[in-house]
């Protein structure tokens, strides 16, 4: 058998003092902690570096232990969630049904550096790419999450319930600059199954989030959160309706994402048209409804040749779609603009007079300015002349893109990651006419409701959103496939996002 160690006779005569001093304390204990503790002693002199490397492996092990805990916890219980990007799933039939975002290239000859000739019958137009048709959505293509995942705490800060209403009816909420919001956001990708998968920017894997932490701050006063509850109130026993193209659509998926830290809306669509949804919030016998009219009045589409396609808008005619419905309507928001880029054709009195991107010299050449300025024109009067409608008109402004290095259809991207300054950035040309050609039929038809009794209010967004570079999908509103030709969406508003600032603002217009 092998002789136990002994300890060095210089280490022994070191601790000899201590042993002496000690032994009263041990004398009337078991005699074999005496020697326990100064075998102690010995490992710590002999294997100092060993104890504290261990510590340091064992500190470690414990930190990534508690990490995962805390990460487990504040993903399940915790009121402002770990932002988790929802599972990816296998399926790759996600809707790519816009061409804005696919184009199959096994099929087709058309490519960027030829773009289709658009065509019909009487009038040739010149090449140029279209912008993208409408994107449908399923509102019940997944179930609510449980309470428990929707249930995040309201927002609660010093820019919230205790702003003084009278110093935000006065201020100017269109003028101001994004500052950071280190709370945001207040709804996520797992806890709203509202928000359409295009604009669905977490689960695609957008992989700078920095976006969401930012909050508009208006000149000369603060710009309280949307508290959901408070909207639910001033809305109980109302109708509210949005009316435009899938910007107007992206305001209302918002919408539905800040309520559903409350609850969720029941679907009572008469049918299964996503273009026109009616969402039901019983508890406040409160009703949301989707028109979807790109356009305004009334429009319609036809196909030329080369899968080619126009637009026949009738400027005089306000679109029926909505305009027949205006009597159930409290409150009323229009909003258009990007559509009227589209190659169209522009009737007046069933008669035709002028065109966009036209080659025709029989056609007088128009711009989308005119068509916008007209439409809008013609939606006002519609309202106005309406002895139906008894509620509120809210306009919001056009919203800007931000396709830099490139068109929507040639390497546009917005691959900005924050905001710009007020002083970095202005509006293009032709976004700054469409602002001002709203705001000049907006002011006239508001002095002309004022006459009848019909109240105009402008939601003004065109400003704060041009400051927003950062708050697009961009590549990340779905799976890549090598089948398709994917385009950047810098159209668009990524839910969570920049857009919840709309909203933000409507209920601060309507409690004032």
């Amino acid at each position: 058998m092998e002789a136990e160690a002994t300890p060095p006779a210089k280490t022994l005569r070191k601790l000899k003092g201590f042993e002496n001093a000690a032994s009263s304390n041990f004398k009337h204990q078991n005699p074999f902690m005496k020697h326990f503790h100064i075998y102690q002693l010995i490992g710590r002199q002999n294997n100092h570096f060993s104890i504290t490397k261990g510590l340091i492996l064992l500190s470690i092990v414990v930190v990534l232990f508690l990490n995962i805990i805390g990460y487990l916890f504040s993903y399940r219980f915790l009121s402002h969630p770990i932002l988790i990007i929802s599972s990816f799933s296998s399926s790759k039939s996600a809707s790519y049904d816009s061409s804005f975002y696919r184009h199959d290239l096994s099929s087709s000859n058309i490519s960027s550096s030829n773009p289709p000739t658009f065509l019909n019958s009487s009038t040739t137009l010149s090449s140029r790419p279209p912008p993208p048709p409408p994107i449908a959505v399923n509102f019940n293509s997944l179930p609510p999450p449980s309470p428990l995942e929707v249930n995040l705490s309201p927002p609660s800060s010093n820019f919230g319930n205790s702003i003084n209403r009278e110093l935000i009816k006065d201020c100017d909420l269109s003028k101001g600059e994004w500052v950071r919001d280190w709370k945001a956001p207040y709804y996520t990708n797992t806890t709203c199954y509202t928000i359409q998968e295009h604009q669905n920017c977490m689960k695609y894997g957008k992989p700078n989030l920095d976006f969401l932490k930012w909050r508009w701050k208006p000149d000369g006063c603060e710009l309280p959160l949307f508290e959901p509850k408070q909207f639910l109130e001033i809305m109980r026993g109302k109708t509210l309706a949005f009316v435009g193209d899938s910007l107007a659509r992206n305001q209302m998926q918002s919408l539905m994402c800040l309520l559903s830290r409350v609850m969720y809306p029941k679907d009572i669509s008469k049918n299964s048209d996503d273009n026109f949804k009616r969402m039901y919030y019983p508890a406040f016998n409160f009703t949301i409804t989707i028109f979807w009219s790109p356009f305004l009045i009334k429009a319609k589409e036809t196909k030329g040749p080369k899968n080619t396609y126009l637009w026949k808008l009738y400027l005089d005619q306000v679109d029926n779609k909505w305009a027949s419905h205006i009597d159930e309507f409290d409150y009323l928001i229009l909003s258009a603009g990007r559509w009227f880029e589209r190659p169209s054709i522009f009737y007046h009195r069933k008669r035709i007079i002028g065109c966009l991107y036209c080659t025709n010299k029989n056609v007088t050449q128009r711009t989308m300015h005119y068509s916008n300025k007209r439409a809008f024109q013609t939606a006002f009067q519609g309202i106005n002349k309406s002895e139906k409608f008894k509620g509120t008109m809210i306009l919001r402004t056009v919203s800007p893109a931000h396709f830099e290095n490139g068109v929507w259809d040639n390497g546009g991207d917005c691959a900005r990651t924050r905001p710009f300054l007020r002083n970095e950035t202005n509006l293009s040309a032709d976004e700054k006419q469409l602002y001002k050609d709203q705001i000049k039929e907006f002011e006239k038809a508001k002095h002309e409701g004022m006459k009848k009794g019909t109240e105009f209010r402008l939601l003004d967004m065109t400003n704060a959103m041009s400051l927003r570079p950062d708050g697009h999908p961009s590549r990340y509103g779905h799976w890549p496939d090598e089948r398709w030709k994917l385009y950047n969406d810098c159209v668009h508003w990524c839910l969570p996002g920049p857009v919840d600032m709309w909203n933000d603002i409507l209920v601060q217009m309507l409690s004032v």
